[in-house]
Order: structure tokens, then sequence, then C-alpha cells
């Protein structure tokens, strides 16, 4: 099948599936599955776009919108994960995941799904230290810190996913994992970025938790964004034992929905032909989720995960064969995904805009349902129980700046706190810095050819007439469409 990747897409999603309807014409086929790392600003309405952390200069509703309401919809499946500029009172509702719009699915906060026989994982947020081992303590209205310690990254997610041992196809996260620009063309990474070269001569451009995942998981596909720059790696693996094959990660970055950049690739995957051509959940994750519930922290109180170092009576939750036909009969044999979306907040409409549209903190219907079901905590339930209890959620304060509001580090597993790469890259939120031409869009198609299980691949991208970074590891030949696309209002 063929999926496309999209790095940040800031919610242009008319103009990535614009993109995508251009492939298509010109490919060999359909697209049929749409992955998108981080950014992707679900905004329903005013209130959505308030918990945004981004100055309000660059809060623009874009196109989301349209998709919620049902005026339009999302002409192939797309799966996404969080990054650090989204609609975080919007994803809090669908912690484990869920439909943001009609054939348009979140992972949540960590997920993993199966797609045609594709085991597709994902884990949303940006690595901050000293958030790293709080729990999931913050809820709106946001404060000038929750509103960005929101989307940090907790361990409880990186250890539920350290807990996998099946293999895994696809991974996505947002930053990139720390030390990968080492397994690339390093020399035109830092060429093209050159304010990255600090941290990667001392090692520190990255997610760390995110590389641990790496090294556990060993995807044969790794896809970020977060960086706004194109840059493709491949990471051979170390055999566990003598006569076992190595494995091998081929790890991608794309840039922002933009002309002139390469935000999409597109990718054919070998699925399994006798496997359903619907969304479903993973059975190993759901025992995983299942088993680690009494480990859900939603206070603001630091701590670390179960070892096996003489303090924990329990340290492994991987999923047995029993826990897991025990999950199977839960729901009765079905891992269908189901299209169970609901409205659950107000519609922005141009004609009657709301801007002091109240913050609240919602409880949705999918998470109920996909609680319920499976017998786990609902961790919005439990926070706004502590919040009546505990009151731990500040009011909100509006700013005109959206200036660092972090607080200071705290002990951390994690030595480096390397979450701030975004202050240091003067590309990161400049959402709509560069004009489209009025006439055309010239894209620049790449073919890749690869070797293993993976038989091609094609990169699309608003780009001039001249070739955008090659990446000799992963053998790249040109050629040269347009297309006249629509320009989308300011």
């Amino acid at each position: 099948m063929r999926v496309a990747v999209a790095g940040c897409c800031h919610g242009e999603l008319d103009k990535i599936y614009e993109t995508l309807a251009l492939a298509e014409r010109r490919g060999p086929g359909p697209i049929d599955l749409l992955l998108c790392c981080g950014d992707f600003q679900a905004v329903r309405n005013e209130a959505d776009l308030r918990c945004m952390a981004v100055p309000p200069k660059y809060r623009h509703m874009q196109t989301f919108y349209r998709y919620y309401s049902g005026e339009k919809k999302a002409p192939v499946l797309t799966i996404f994960i969080g990054g650090n500029h989204e609609a975080s009172n919007h994803l809090q509702e669908l912690p484990y995941g869920g439909w943001v719009a009609p054939n348009i699915y979140y992972l949540g906060l960590a997920g993993v799904v199966k797609y045609r026989g594709v085991r597709i994982g994902g884990i949303s947020g940006i690595f901050k230290s000293h958030d790293y081992r709080k729990g999931h303590f913050e809820c709106p209205p946001y404060n000038p810190a929750t509103i960005r310690s929101i989307y940090h990254v907790r361990n409880i997610e990186v250890y539920k996913l350290k807990q996998l041992k099946q293999p895994m196809d696809i991974f996505l996260s947002h930053d990139w994992p720390r030390k990968i620009y080492h397994y690339g063309n390093k020399q035109q990474l830092l060429k093209t970025k050159s304010f990255f070269r600090q941290e990667v001569e001392n090692n520190t451009l990255g997610s760390p938790a995110a590389s641990e995942l790496l090294e556990h998981l060993k995807p044969t596909y790794w896809f970020s964004a977060h960086l706004h720059v194109k840059f493709a790696a491949l990471m051979q693996h170390q055999a566990k034992d003598k006569g076992q094959t190595a494995k091998a990660t081929k790890f991608l970055a794309l840039d922002k929905c933009l002309p002139h950049r390469d935000f999409l690739q597109v990718i054919e995957i070998e699925h399994d032909p006798s496997a359903p051509e619907y969304l479903e959940y993973d059975i190993e994750w759901l025992t995983v989720l299942r088993a680690t519930d009494d480990l859900i922290n939603v206070t603001e109180r630091l701590w670390n995960m179960p070892e096996n170092n003489g303090l924990h009576t329990r340290w492994d939750y991987s999923a047995t064969e029993e826990a897991m036909n025990k999950v199977l009969e839960i729901l009765n044999h079905d891992l269908k995904v189901p299209c169970n979306f609901s409205i659950t907040a107000a519609c922005y409409d141009p004609s009657r805009p709301q801007t002091q549209m109240q913050l609240v903190h919602r409880i949705n219907p999918q998470t109920t349902e996909f609680c319920a079901q499976l017998g786990i905590t609902d961790m919005n339930v439990r926070l706004q129980k502590a919040k009546e209890e505990h009151h731990l959620c500040g009011e909100f304060e509006e700013q005109d700046d959206m200036e660092s509001n972090d607080s200071g580090e705290d002990r951390s597993e994690y030595n480096t706190d390397t979450s701030a790469l975004s202050s240091i890259n003067p590309d990161e939120i400049m959402l709509d810095e560069e004009e489209e031409d009025e006439d055309s869009i010239k894209y620049s198609i790449y073919i890749l050819r690869h070797g293993g299980r993976i038989p091609g691949s094609t990169c699309l991208a608003a780009a001039q007439d001249k070739p955008l970074i090659s990446t000799s590891n992963m053998g790249l030949e040109l050629m040269t469409l347009r297309s006249r696309v629509p320009r989308s209002s300011d």
C-alpha cells in the first residue's frame, strides 16, 4: 500500500490533501494512508486557539474545523501524533487516542494500532527533562506554565511502549531520537541548519527518551518532524543473540507544510492482503494498557517507573499470551476501532466569531467508552476529581507573548534537557513566512529505491527547480512536476 508521511502540519490540512491528490494523479495509484508527525493543530474554535502554545500572532484557525464540523471529510485515513503546537485541550480529551474528525485518528499520548496488517506506533509531544517524571496533572484552563508542560513527554508513556515485544513496522515521534544524526548525512544537515552544530557535537540534539524507544522497538521505519528540515538516516541495530539477523531502522524527518519545503513523503509499504481494510486496535498494546493502569499519576509529583532494583514487587508489565487472550475475550475478538466520532465542542463559525469562548475540561465519550470496555482509568475523570478535591489546575492567563514559562530544572534520569530545540531554531513557529506563487507551485518528486521489505518511496515538496537535500544512503532520483494549486486564504 502507498503511505504518505507529513512533517509538521500546522493546520494546513487542505494543502496537504491537495498535494496528495497531485501525487495520486502523477503516481502509480491512490494513497492509502496518511501519517502526520505532529503540530497537527486540531483547532475546533477560538477556545482551542487559546490553548495552543504559540504567540497570539500565530494563532490562526486554519482549516481543521471544516473537517470537524463535517463540511469536509478527509479523503484518506489520517493518523497523527501530537507535537508542541497543538490545541492541547482537544487532544487531552483523547489520552488513549480516538477520532478528532471522521477519518482522522489521533494516536493519543502514546499508542499502537494496525492498518492492513501494518503495525503503527507513536508518542506525542516533545522531551523536557524537568517534566519527564511528573504525572499528567495539567487540565484546562491552562496557566502560562501548564499550557507548555501539557505537551511534554512523560516517563509513563515511554515505560508502556518499552513493554512491547512484538515487531513494530512504523513509529512516529515529533522530536528526533537523540544521536540519529550520526547515521545520516550529518555534514549536509549542519550546512542546512548550522545552529544545530553545538547540540550535534555535544550529542544533545534530540530526545533521549525517543532514542531509548528506538533502541528497544527497532521499527522498520521511524518518522519525525519538529526541526523543520528533511533528514534521512539508516540505523543498523545489533542483534541480541548470535545467529539472529540484525534489524535496521530507516529514519526520515520531514519539514513543515510550506511552499519550497520537503514536507511530504510517499512510501510503498508491504502489507497483509488478508488483513481488514479498516483501523484495528493492537492487542499487545491494549494488554499493556490494562496492566499498567495502576501506574497512572495525575499529580505533579516526580516519580520513577518500576524496575528490578529490589524496591518494587512488579516491574515487568509486558503482555503474556494469557493476558492478551483475556483482552480478546473482553472485546469479543473484535479489534476494529469503532467509528464513534462525536462533536464535543462548538465549531468555529466565520460569520459569528466568539473570542471569549469559555475553556472547558471535557470528558470525551470516545474515551469513556474505551475505558469502560477495557476496564481502565479515564485520566480526565480522575483529574476532574483531583481538581475538585485539591484544586490542582490554575486559572488560565492570556499573554501577548508566550515567552518561556518553564519551571526550573528538577533531578531527572536524563542529565541534559533537549526539548528547547525550538528556541534555537529560527524556523520553528514561522507558520506563514513564505508566500505561495499565485499561478503555480512546482513540486519536486524524489523516487527513493530501498532494499529490504519496502520497495520504493516518493517525496513531494513544494520546491524550486533545484534538487533538495540529497541523501545518498537512500538513493535518490529526481524528476520535476508542475501543478496549479489554489492559493489558500491568509
